[in-house]
């Protein structure tokens, strides 16, 4: 567990049994031991590949607050399931009451003039649990894979960390991508919709007229109806 004046975190590093295109989760346990409302932000090297939830937060007195960090799913293991991305958590002490809405990007900046605590947790990957073998059941022979990182990875933390407040980024609780695809591609087809039913009540009016004038629609009015009409149908499927 790593000690602070505001908040201790449990593990002091995040381990992911790594797999390929599967999407993998771990989390962390914040606990408040002091009599402050502490606000927290997380933030990381490598945000497009990470989602944490809650990615901010305020831990009331004498309480916990379980971080879930998800892993996107990879579609290659790095060499020796070596990682270097690495995760920031800030947290400053906050007025009595606070809530999530209050917190502001302000309350982390130090040059302000607040104090601001930091821990920097590094990421590991290690094998994913093996099924127990029918042949050799019970067997301890050689060592866990998962303890012999583990260890490595906290004897060098303190190094691997020199020289990296710097390069972090807030991480995302989403996937804005997503939600900005699916908010156009509703928007696009709201539209040719909404297209549809001008074309259709122009194309009735037409009609309207032309029965009472006994005469046909002008054959060049028609095409750019029918263009019209057909590029309408290729964006409705298109969405």
């Amino acid at each position: 567990m790593s000690n602070g004046d505001l908040l201790q975190i449990e593990p002091i590093e995040l381990q992911f049994p790594f797999e390929l295109k599967k999407q993998i989760s771990c989390s962390m346990q914040l606990t408040n031991k002091s009599d402050n409302y502490v606000a927290f932000k997380v933030k990381t090297t490598n945000p497009k590949k990470y989602c944490v939830r809650p990615n901010t937060g305020v831990v009331v007195p004498r309480s916990s607050c379980d971080v879930q960090v998800t892993m996107q799913a990879q579609k290659e293991a790095p060499p020796d399931l070596e990682c270097r991305d690495k995760f920031l958590l800030q947290c400053v002490a906050v007025r009595p009451g606070s809530t999530a809405k209050d917190i502001t990007a302000e309350m982390f900046n130090k040059e302000s003039g607040n104090q601001v605590d930091e821990f920097k947790l590094r990421v590991i990957y290690v094998p994913p649990p093996q099924p127990p073998s029918p042949v050799r059941e019970g067997s301890e022979e050689g060592s866990s894979p998962r303890a012999s990182v583990s260890d490595n990875g906290a004897a060098n933390q303190t190094s691997d960390f020199i020289n990296i407040s710097k390069g972090f980024v807030e991480t995302p609780e989403n996937m804005p991508e997503v939600k900005a695809l699916i908010s156009r591609l509703t928007e696009e087809k709201q539209s040719a919709v909404r297209q549809g039913h001008k074309l259709q009540q122009e194309l009735e009016l037409l009609r309207r007229q032309s029965n009472r004038n006994r005469g046909g629609i002008p054959f060049t009015y028609a095409i750019i109806v029918g263009l019209i009409g057909i590029l309408l149908g290729y964006l409705l499927k298109r969405t």
